[in-house]
């Protein structure tokens, strides 16, 4: 009886360590977040335009990368797999909250929506006008005077009483003063506007700043009105994929031939496209979604570029060597510019 009694025990304390084991490697946090293939999204169920429909087989495919914190088993899995990595907390965050982190990309992804409609209604030769609000804040360094009285989300609208049509504008005015002098700031928070002054900075350049990261806010207006939702997707990686949706949905022109295409990149405010992270994870996601067609950011890759690439290698580089070991018959295709993704799907049927 004691023999059955203490095995009992035994498979008890078992089966305890064993959950225990389970729990901690399905479910502990890490300090660590794992980044690997996301999905190939097609762009149809994102763009409305009255009026417009999207009636054209095939796709237009925004591609994305799936972020998760890391588990002890993601992360023993992430070790095995080629195209996962892990990520420090401060490189994915830059140190900022959950939530201001999702609410700095849900802007960037704002952003990239709004310049991709201006880009793509422009070349339909369809009303666009843009409105400059300001600078907006995406993150304030330690040293600044400035933290604690300006906040992530905030949009600066003047400085010294002065307003400028561009990010440049506020930043050459302000490289002119001394560091510090008194800088009075007026910006935007929920609506409404607030004045705050501090002493400029020395940044890291030698020149004097507020010290923040920042990006334009740009109210863009078009006719007809273009609705994008991009549901749970952040970032700025899709401007150059939703101005190709935008304009073939604007013209009604047959650009993709049935064909499923997929890319990534940001679009600047003169339709040149610019790189992004990720673009190997990216890849699988397109070959996954049976995507053809990949359109890579490209840059010319000189000693002093590859320096500064992550990994050495370029956006297109990378995206070529991954695309030869998991996707060969998916043509990968470089691009500076919107118009260029455009010329190469009128001119290759």
């Amino acid at each position: 009886m004691k023999k059955i009694l203490k095995q009992r025990w035994v498979r008890y304390g078992v089966s305890i360590v064993a959950a225990i084991v389970i729990l901690i490697g399905f479910f502990w946090p890490m300090s660590a977040y794992i980044e690997s293939p996301g999905s190939a999204d097609d762009l149809k169920s994102f763009v409305t335009i009255p009026g417009h429909a999207d009636k054209q087989k095939g796709k237009f495919m925004i591609t994305s990368v799936q972020l998760a914190q890391a588990r002890p088993f993601t992360y023993a899995l992430a070790k095995l797999s080629p195209y996962s990595s892990i990520e420090s907390e401060a490189s994915i965050t830059g140190g900022q909250s959950n939530d201001t982190y999702m609410q700095m990309q849900n802007f960037y992804m704002q952003s990239a929506i709004d310049e991709a409609k201006a880009v793509a209604v422009k070349a339909a030769h369809k009303k666009v006008t843009k409105k400059y609000l300001g600078i907006y804040v995406m993150q304030i360094q330690s040293n600044s005077q400035f933290k604690g009285k300006l906040k992530v989300g905030d949009t600066i609208t003047k400085v010294n009483g002065h307003h400028f049509e561009s990010a440049y504008g506020f930043q050459k005015y302000i490289r002119n003063q001394k560091v510090g002098t008194t800088l009075r700031v007026q910006y935007q928070r929920h609506g409404k506007f607030k004045v705050v002054a501090a002493p400029l900075i020395k940044l890291s350049s030698g020149q004097p700043g507020i010290g923040i990261i920042l990006t334009d806010n740009v109210k863009v207006t078009t006719s007809p009105k273009v609705k994008v939702d991009p549901g749970q997707i952040g970032g700025p990686s899709g401007g150059l994929m939703f101005s190709l949706q935008i304009y073939s949905q604007l013209t009604g022109k047959n650009i993709r031939h049935g064909r499923k295409i997929a890319g990534t990149g940001t679009i600047n405010p003169d339709g040149s496209v610019g790189e992004i992270g990720g673009i190997d994870k990216k890849i699988v996601a397109a070959k996954k979604a049976g995507a053809t067609i990949f359109f890579a950011p490209y840059v010319k890759p000189t000693k002093a570029i590859l320096q500064l690439e992550e990994g050495h290698v370029t956006n297109y580089q990378l995206a070529k060597r991954t695309a030869k070991k998991v996707a060969p018959n998916m043509k990968v295709v470089p691009v500076t510019s919107f118009k260029q993704a455009l010329h190469y799907l009128e001119t290759h049927q």
